[in-house]
């Protein structure tokens, strides 16, 4: 079956359709990993997104019931040059096809993955929509209009919608879940963390009120600056526990210090970003995935430890006064090496710093 995808500006892709049919519209971002894409179709971050895959050949050692991010896909649709149908790997029960069906996800391939990616690169990112129903392009540049002033809560949709507990014995670690991925989860559990996930609009007075050793701000979707309670409620607990904060948990940790965020024209989507530790002059390659970076004056008390090597912007920083650490990169993830792993292992010396001062 036919299918086509129709962007903001006007331009469109036709090519056939794979998975659900019927249409999905969302923000059109492409992503350069080679593998992952299980994890990137489930990560919550990617609420209300199509996503692109650069690479050619998606598919190929299927799907499985191990390595989701969240307990569904989040994407809005899917864009690929070739789909695999015959996937091999001891863990697959699915392949991408019947994935997407599963979870009435709609997709489209066989169009110039290369051709959609440069365009968005040239021109930003942008709103789209893929259809298996409506080829008429007028129409469908009509509907994004529209559709686009549609506001969603992003990060609402994906957030706990009540605290839950994951027991463990050793710091207690209080989670302000905008969208977490399981992964952030699971390197605190393997620390040995007892952590309390709480809803991303919970008061600070309910997160204070465990007495956890340390508070981590976690991932997610969309603008920083809507989530204006999310931001007060961070501003309450600021010097009063040690703070870690990880991508949109970042931006809204550096926007509570009085710095300011804006959107970045296509992006950071992928598992190969490089970025420097600015105090040991160590490069790491990075998973990555947000849309919106913080702008460099933050504040005097904050000290700037990382930033992308291929844009320069902002990747991690630390409080001069108080037990924050933030950084913009996903520390969980791991993009082939493990390097940014430390990042938890700091976290978990600051809470013990804190609690023996």
């Amino acid at each position: 079956m036919k299918a086509i995808l129709v962007l903001q500006d006007g331009s469109y892709f036709i090519g056939k359709s794979f998975g659900s049919k019927g249409e999905g519209f969302g923000e059109v971002v492409f992503n350069t990993c080679m593998t992952g894409y299980q994890e990137i179709r489930t990560d919550p971050s990617y609420n209300g997104q199509i996503v692109t895959m650069t690479y050619p050949l998606i598919g190929n050692y299927g799907f499985n019931d191990i390595d989701n991010e969240s307990i569904k896909p989040h994407v809005e649709g899917f864009i690929v040059k070739e789909s695999c149908d015959d996937p091999s790997n001891w863990r697959c029960i699915m392949g991408a096809e019947e994935y997407l069906i599963k979870h009435g996800i709609v997709g489209i391939k066989d169009i110039d993955t290369r051709a959609l990616t440069k365009h968005i690169r040239s021109f930003g990112s942008m709103f789209g929509i893929i259809s298996t129903e409506c080829f008429d392009i007028h129409k469908q540049i009509n509907n994004i209009k529209e559709k686009v002033l549609v506001k969603r809560e992003l990060v609402k949709e994906v957030s706990t919608k009540k605290m839950y507990k994951i027991e463990g014995k050793g710091k207690k670690v209080a989670v302000i879940d905008f969208g977490i991925k399981e992964n952030i989860l699971r390197n605190l559990k393997n620390r040995d963390c007892d952590i309390y996930v709480f809803p991303s609009d919970s008061s600070a007075e309910e997160i204070l009120s465990i007495k956890p050793d340390g508070i981590l701000l976690s991932n997610g979707p969309g603008d920083p600056k809507d989530l204006t309670d999310a931001l007060e409620n961070i501003k309450k607990i600021i010097g009063k526990k040690p703070i870690m904060g990880i991508c949109l948990g970042h931006q809204l940790l550096g926007s509570s210090l009085g710095g300011k965020t804006y959107k970045l024209k296509f992006g950071h989507h992928g598992g190969n970003h490089p970025v420097k530790d600015l105090i040991t002059g160590r490069i790491y390659i990075t998973s990555q995935n947000h849309r919106y970076a913080l702008e460099e004056s933050i504040s005097n008390e904050v000290e700037i430890t990382h930033i992308n090597v291929n844009d320069g912007t902002i990747e991690g920083f630390r409080h001069k006064k108080y037990p924050i650490l933030s950084i913009q990169y996903h520390p969980e993830a791991a993009p082939g090496p493990q390097d940014s792993a430390y990042v938890f292992d700091e976290f978990i010396q600051m809470m013990e710093v804190q609690l023996n001062a």
